[in-house]
Formats: C-alpha cells, sequence, structure tokens
C-alpha cells in the first residue's frame, strides 16, 4: 500500500512540474516574441527620425569601401507554422 502512495505522490509532483514547464514554455515564447517586434519598431522608429533629421547621422567615411550586405529583420509573427 505505501509504494502505490508513493507512486501516486510521485505522478502527481510529475504533472505538476509538465504542467509549469509548458506554462513557462509559453510565457518565453510570448517574451521572444515580444523582444524581436520591438526591435522591428525600434528599427523603424530610428529610420523614422533619421529620415526627418539627417543632421543626426554621423558624416560618412571617405576612404570607406563598399557597403556591406544589409540584413533584413523579419518578425517571427510573420513566419507561417
Amino acid at each position: 500500500m505505501f509504494q502505490w502512495l508513493v507512486a501516486g505522490i510521485a505522478l502527481t509532483v510529475a504533472l505538476a512540474a509538465l504542467v509549469k514547464a509548458r506554462r513557462l514554455a509559453k510565457r518565453l515564447e510570448r517574451l521572444t516574441e515580444s523582444y524581436w517586434e520591438l526591435r522591428y519598431e525600434h528599427g523603424q522608429l530610428r529610420s523614422r527620425v533619421n529620415r526627418l533629421d539627417p543632421e543626426q547621422l554621423p558624416p560618412p567615411a571617405a576612404d570607406a569601401g563598399p557597403p556591406a550586405g544589409t540584413t533584413a529583420f523579419v518578425p517571427l509573427s510573420s513566419l507561417k507554422r
């Protein structure tokens, strides 16, 4: 009888841990998505400010070579699952 009691308690604890882990995984996913959305919005706002006030941009370097490849940001919410 004691072994069944211990097994039942262990099963209950395991189920509680599984539920908590899933909840934390969903929260982490939401936080990650929010981070990338905010980073995207920050980049958009920075480019709008630079277009409105180009004096804030640093002067271009005279001896700089061609610009390196640009990277494009794709928000996670736009990706199809």
